[in-house]
């Protein structure tokens, strides 16, 4: 599996109920397309954020966005550095 990184900004913060509805709507579409999501991490102003995946390619963690309604900015490969 490779990690990506998925870049997202917001016009208006959401809140924490947003950000629940919106993994919900991830869930069904991460298994179909066989991407694991690893963790997501917003600014503390909540206008931008990350969400880390694992998956095969980055198509198939843009295919989850689109499917699940999750607008996003761009999607690169990450390496964990520790």
């Amino acid at each position: 599996m490779i990690h990506f990184i998925v870049e997202r900004t917001f016009a208006i913060p959401p809140s924490d109920e947003d950000l629940a509805e919106a993994a919900r709507r991830q869930h069904n579409c991460l298994d179909i397309y066989g991407v694991t999501w690893k963790r997501s991490v917003m600014s503390e102003d909540r206008r931008r954020g990350i969400c880390e995946y694992d998956a095969l390619d980055a198509e198939s963690v843009r295919k989850v966005q689109y499917e699940s309604q999750s607008p996003f900015d761009r999607v690169w490969i990450g390496h964990v550095v520790e």
